[in-house]
């Protein structure tokens, strides 16, 4: 089933602001997570662009309908 196949209600459905929210919220703690770890470098590494890409995602999102 392609987008083209779905509703106009059904394709609302997809956009709603919760379940995406609690995602950017997630990964803004992961990328936190990321950041305070003494183990790995690597993830400390990544650990600012995960936090940007939740942080930008989250802006993004309450935008959305409820």
């Amino acid at each position: 089933m392609s987008q083209a196949d779905l509703s106009p209600l059904q394709r609302r459905r997809v956009f709603r602001r919760g379940p995406w929210e609690a995602a950017a919220t997630i990964m803004i703690g992961v990328g936190v997570i990321m950041l305070m770890q003494p183990f790995s470098l690597v993830l400390y590494t990544y650990s600012f662009v995960t936090i940007l890409i939740g942080t930008l995602g989250f802006v993004v999102v309450s935008h959305f309908p409820k």
